[in-house]
């Protein structure tokens, strides 16, 4: 008597392990493979159909059919009830076959005595490589322990048609199985930046090699044991994770915890394993046919759970194979392009930094964590581009475009070439840059100007040295608060201000106060959702209303200070009262340290950012009582503009260089003037040579950037007659017109502007 597969499916999956080890060739196998699967499953008939260029599936192997159909007999995806199963990728099990509607009958095969028919896709990462078809002459409807172990012989059977053995690697690129092509995807630019590097990815992808279990109760405690770890491990990320937990993202990882919890999921897993998978064999089973389910579905939002499926299999394989959910520990080459769907600020600073050269995501924007902490690393980053974790595989090599936002993935040799003639242009710039790091930034007739850096991490403070920068204009004191756990202690803060003082030495340095909410969560802080957030509850208006939180932070400044120079700013202050009310608890916290008898900073300048428009219209009584002034030209343009500078759409709508906001600009610089107060840019706008010449022409003599822009703007000024160009602002800033970039860079140019 024939013992069954649903009676003893793991012996079936011995069997059919020692076939495949056999030193034969692949169709050799193939025909033994079927006819073992026959025999198994009590069927007179056992086929295999694999897939082929243009969509056709090919008969390849038959027990029980004419063997001279084999290699002739074909059927395109959705043909007969074998094209319906591979067009859907789910099985089908017929008691009458050919009263199907999608019966086709194929003479060459002699297939006409058989009546029941049940097949199953041969899956892979959700795509089908082909189907397995059993038929008998008799009715018959094939129990669902049947239908499970058909299931599980295709995904052994998956590995064997993947390897190329059978079909070639080319046609296996069609289906997208192989990954072998060049790809190229375009995305959004979030840092700047140019490299040529090896994927890795952020979140590893684990290579399931076992797969026949020897012992299955042994296989479900493994099992049990992971899913317990994976959710303990996905309650952690959502409920402590240092990201924004917000809005769409809260509503994304919500789901994430709900796959991960779903009771259902187990079952299936469950039964796999039964079949004698191993636990790692049966998460990709399980997967594959969940992914090829969703990604044919028509509801697009069901589509893109297939993703977050993909994840939640992806760290259960971890917990599996006992590996760490990040790339960060593990051996890296010497030139390491992340990638990976998102991943936060602190995970980004787990990598060394010295094998670092570019981050390419799935999603992310400008204002994100990471996309803050990479530009003041100085790493290349384009995000948003679609399925690039399902392109790229450990080792690919990629190339990094983070000006134009484009990936170029397994690239052509002319593009690696033509990517290697521009970095070694942006080399040549570099030294050019580095040659200038100790001269003054003054123009050709002996316009000065203070280039100073923006920071906000200790990873930045090298970077004061590196490029000459004349002193930090902004210490945005929030980043250190973002990528850390917890609220960071008194003597933590104390520290950092003392090591920012101490690296800066005789430099002046600008401590802005916390600027929180917005795009900056904490992760340990809960702020309600609003449909507006920057321009809800945000920055001074946090710190006014939780004033311990600021008083906390200002004293720990004092304390840095002591003996030294003490400026600090604050921000989003829209109306004086606001400033008069911040300033009066720094009062307060220095009147403090003088009663403990603390030593006292040397002396201390309070001034604010100018990022609310209302402000430009009291700036003489603010500047009657703050002694500093700097103009925060990303946030100021899009409240100037009524302009989302997160929008695609509008982000390129308006200029910096229209014509109002320049006036505006000169009205602030002539309201210093006046009040022999200083002004400051530390916006975007600063960091970008044509701009740094039309802020200069206006007046303004601190420019506090990115330390990339450095190099590029001191080039632009000390190439450059500034008379010319402030004689042209005076006579313009009243056109009608939208911009005045054009024509400005042109005079520039003519009178010897180096603008990159």
């Amino acid at each position: 008597m024939v013992t069954s597969a649903a009676g003893n499916p793991r012996l079936l999956l011995r069997r059919l392990r020692d076939i495949m080890q056999e030193r034969t060739s692949a169709q050799d196998r193939l025909d033994r493979i079927v006819t073992l699967i026959a025999n198994n499953m009590v069927a007179e008939v056992c086929s295999i159909y694999l897939m082929r260029t243009g969509g056709e599936l090919e008969l390849f192997a038959t027990e029980g059919l004419n063997k001279n159909a084999v290699h002739n007999a074909r059927l395109k995806k959705g043909e007969g009830l074998v094209g319906d199963i591979a067009l859907h990728a789910r099985p089908l099990n017929l008691p009458d076959a050919q009263s199907h509607p999608n019966f086709v009958f194929l003479p060459e095969t002699g297939e006409s005595p058989f009546q029941s028919l049940m097949g199953v896709p041969i899956l892979r990462d959700g795509l089908c490589l082909g189907v397995i078809v059993v038929q008998n002459k008799t009715r018959r409807l094939y129990d669902e322990e049947e239908v499970e172990a058909a299931q599980t012989i295709a995904m052994v059977l998956a590995e064997m048609v993947a390897s190329g053995d059978l079909v070639s690697p080319n046609e296996l690129e069609e289906t997208g199985i192989r990954r072998d092509k060049p790809w190229r995807a375009k995305g959004s630019a979030i840092a700047d930046g140019v490299a040529i590097g090896l994927v890795v990815l952020h979140e590893p992808r684990v290579k399931v090699e076992r797969l026949i279990a020897e012992d299955p109760e042994a296989e479900r405690a493994r099992l049990d044991r992971a899913v317990s770890a994976l959710r303990s491990s996905v309650d952690e990320m959502v409920d402590h994770e240092d990201m924004d937990l917000l809005g769409d993202t809260k509503e994304v990882l919500e789901a994430y915890r709900m796959f991960a919890n779903d009771s259902g999921w187990l079952v299936r897993l469950r039964e796999a394993i039964s079949t004698g998978l191993t636990a790692e064999a049966a998460v990709e089973r399980v997967q594959s046919e969940t992914r090829a389910r969703l990604m044919r579905h028509t509801d697009p939002y069901l589509r893109e759970r297939a993703h977050d499926l993909d994840d939640l299999a992806n760290r259960l394989l971890r917990h599996l194979a006992g590996l760490a959910d990040t790339a960060a520990g593990a051996a890296l080459p010497d030139d390491v392009v992340l990638v990976a769907r998102a991943m936060g600020p602190a995970e980004l600073l787990d990598y060394d930094r010295t094998k670092l050269k570019a981050v390419a995501l799935e999603e992310g924007s400008p204002t994100s964590h990471v996309a803050i902490v990479a530009r003041a690393l100085g790493i290349p980053l384009v995000g948003r581009i679609e399925n690039l974790v399902d392109q790229a595989d450990n080792g690919n090599q990629i190339v990094v475009d983070g000006e134009r936002g484009e990936v170029h993935l397994r690239p052509a040799p002319d593009v690696v070439t033509a990517y290697r003639a521009k970095l070694a242009v942006m080399a040549q710039r570099e030294q050019e840059y580095a040659a200038l790091r100790d001269a003054p930034a003054v123009t050709r007739d002996g316009a000065l100007v203070a280039l100073n850096l923006n920071a906000g991490l200790a990873v930045d403070l090298p970077h004061l040295d590196e490029t000459g920068a004349a002193g930090i204009g902004l210490f945005r004191t929030e980043l250190p608060f973002m990528i850390t756990a917890r609220l960071p202690n008194l003597k933590q803060q104390t520290d950092l201000y003392n090591r920012v003082l101490d690296v800066a030495g005789e430099r002046p340095v600008v401590f802005r106060t916390l600027d929180l909410g917005g795009d900056k969560v904490l992760p340990y802080m809960h702020l309600d959702a609003e449909e507006n957030p920057a321009m809800g509850w945000r920055a001074i208006r946090i710190s006014l209303d939780r004033p311990a939180l600021l008083r906390y932070q200002l004293r720990a400044m004092i304390a840095a200070a002591a003996g030294r120079s003490l400026n600090i700013m604050f921000p989003m202050i829209a109306e004086v009262a606001e400033f008069a009310q911040a300033r009066a608890l720094l009062d307060q916290e220095l009147k403090r340290a003088a009663a403990l008898g603390q030593t006292l900073p040397l002396s201390v300048r309070a001034g604010t950012m100018v990022e609310v428009p209302s402000l430009g219209w009291s700036l003489e009584p603010l500047l009657a009582i703050a002694d500093f002034i700097s103009l925060g030209t990303n946030d100021l343009m899009q409240f100037f503009f009524a302009s989302d500078r997160g929008n695609p759409r509008l982000g390129d709508r308006y200029d910096a260089l229209s014509p109002a906001f320049l006036r505006f600009i000169k009205a602030c610089v002539e309201a210093c003037r006046t009040a022999k107060k200083s002004i400051a840019v530390c916006g975007e706008m600063a960091g970008r040579p044509l701009e740094a010449l039309a802020l200069m022409a206006l007046g303004i003599t601190q420019l506090s950037m990115q330390p990339h822009g450095i190099g590029p703007v001191k080039l632009a000024i000390r190439s450059v007659e500034l008379a010319p160009l402030r004689a042209f602002l005076e006579t313009h800033l009243d056109d009608p017109g939208h911009s005045l970039r054009a024509d400005f860079r042109a005079l520039a140019e003519q009178h010897g502007a180096k603008l990159g």
